[in-house]
């Protein structure tokens, strides 16, 4: 049995803990049960957390699973997947992200499938696998416990208000149950989080200095004072062309 500290040291529950975020397939319940038994054991809080989660969706038909992971992610999302695009938005920076994260996916060989490199359950394998703890650390203080503090933002916004003003005309059980409880996806991102801090704690960054480090020499693609200023004409129209073209996708 592998034991508490030797999974902090692999990191490999977070790779665990990405299939929550994955589109649900027949296998979904299993998984969700697996990730709530291990909170549970190593993660008492973050468990409490995500249990609600877990009982709804266990009511749930598999039709029901998908049509919430689409309402909430796809079709006029509450948030989005993509750490880029919930960082920096439309600003260039996004496809400076996701140029230095397609790099550090292909140093680990991670097959990212349809989904971008900076897709929330590619980074969490990225996570796992890479060796570069230096390069982990920085990954999460600096974008990844930022990002999913503004995705739980995202389900107290306003258009969580108007959206539930449609949805009332329904009278679906899982539109209903939605409600009532509010959109479980939410305690997901709340459980991550609570992992994430307890694994690597928090850290305090000025606004302007949102960096990212690449592995295999830190060098920042986005802090103002250096990369900017070194960051060339071509490399800067490298940048918007994959953002732009990810966003024809």
């Amino acid at each position: 049995m592998v034991s508490k500290n030797e999974k902090m040291k692999n990191k490999e529950h977070y790779t665990l803990l990405a299939k929550l975020f994955k589109y649900p397939e027949e296998d979904f319940i299993a998984h969700v049960n697996e990730i709530q038994n291990f909170l549970n054991e190593f993660y008492p809080e973050a468990g409490t957390e995500l249990k609600p989660f877990s009982e709804h969706i266990a009511k749930c038909s598999l039709d029901e699973r998908q049509e919430l992971f689409t309402k909430t992610f796809d079709v006029q999302p509450i948030c989005y997947l993509d750490l880029g695009y919930v960082m920096f938005g439309e600003d260039y920076k996004r496809g400076a992200f996701l140029l230095s994260m397609q790099t550090e996916q292909l140093r680990i060989q991670n097959d990212c499938g349809t989904d971008l490199p900076d897709n929330i359950c590619n980074v969490l394998t990225l996570m796992t696998k890479s060796e570069d703890e230096k390069f982990v650390e920085d990954l999460v203080w600096r974008i990844f416990i930022p990002c999913v503090k503004k995705m739980i933002g995202e389900f107290k916004s306003a258009r969580i208000d108007l959206k539930m003003q449609v949805l009332r005309k329904m009278h679906r059980a899982i539109i209903q149950e939605e409600l009532n409880h509010g959109n479980v996806y939410r305690n997901c991102f709340t459980a991550l989080l609570d992992v994430l801090i307890k694994d690597f704690g928090e850290k305090e960054f000025v606004s302007e200095d949102d960096t990212v480090l690449t592995s295999s020499h830190h060098q920042s693609f986005f802090n103002k004072q250096t990369a900017l200023q070194t960051f060339n004409h071509k490399q800067n129209s490298e940048a918007q062309d994959f953002a732009a073209l990810q966003k024809l996708d």
